[in-house]
């Protein structure tokens, strides 16, 4: 085989390769974590779920399953597609319809970043600290999510569905009811 044939099948190969790249939704998991945050699993107190730790460090006194969360704060509570510190994430379905989670923003850290604290992230009622998240949405729209996965320093490689932001009531405006 000439160099010349050799040389055009390598680069066809490439070529190829690469493109097949470019139509990948999902690169798996990414294992740099540019927030500056220091993500921690505590695992050493009693166990919550998302909801009753949500609502204690936000201020936002609803209860109910976490996927119910977006609805029952409409009217009673600001709501934004944009995350603010103190807010919390409402993570919408994944797996069925009646699953979510939510999660309180401590801080953003950049137009596509933020830190989030929560509980039951692992399913062991654990408590996950400083945990960065990364907004995937093609709109930039805090629709769609990445979340950090502390025990394999990494971003999951699932993408999560987002209803949006409960904001935190202000100080003496914290509405606690069932």
């Amino acid at each position: 085989m000439t160099s010349r044939v050799f040389t055009f099948l390598a680069a066809a190969a490439l070529a190829l390769g690469l493109s097949g790249c470019a139509g990948f939704d999902d690169p798996g998991p990414v294992s740099w974590n540019s927030t500056g945050a220091n993500p921690r699993v505590l695992r050493n107190q009693p166990k919550l779920q998302c909801v009753p730790y949500a609502r204690q460090e936000s201020g936002v006194g609803i209860w109910g399953d976490a996927y119910l969360w977006w609805d029952k704060a409409a009217g009673r509570f600001g709501r934004s597609s944009a995350p603010e510190a103190g807010s919390v994430m409402v993570m919408k379905g994944y797996g069925n319809a009646q699953r979510g989670h939510v999660a309180v923003v401590r801080r953003v850290v950049n137009d596509r970043e933020i830190v989030v604290d929560h509980a039951n992230w692992l399913n062991g009622g654990e408590i996950g600290l400083d945990n960065p998240v990364m907004d995937v949405s093609d709109d930039n729209d805090w629709s769609e999510v990445r979340v950090w996965y502390a025990p394999g320093g990494h971003y999951g490689g699932r993408v999560y569905q987002v209803q949006g932001f409960i904001l935190s009531p202000h100080d003496g405006q914290r509405v606690a009811s069932r």
